[in-house]
């Protein structure tokens, strides 16, 4: 993956973080991994290598706020 479509990617899935947050409420998602990076989506003068780890740390902080949801109701995969 080129460093511009790691950035891309970094800046869709930071996208689904705020909107994971705004209708889950502050309280549910730790981005305290993430947050110690201290990269973002338009830091653009950091290394592809810093922009994958703050990818993969956003991704997981994002998983494990959605996995630790009490009465999550699981749904089967289909497709149309």
């Amino acid at each position: 993956m080129k460093k511009q479509e790691l950035i891309h990617l970094h800046g869709l899935l930071a996208e689904v973080g705020n909107y994971y947050a705004k209708c889950e409420g502050e309280t549910s998602l730790d981005l305290d991994e993430y947050e110690e990076l201290g990269i973002r989506p338009t830091s653009i003068h950091k290394s592809k290598t810093d922009h994958k780890t703050a990818v993969f740390a956003l991704a997981d902080d994002i998983t494990t706020a959605m996995d630790s949801e009490e009465g999550t109701e699981k749904v089967a995969a289909q497709a149309d």
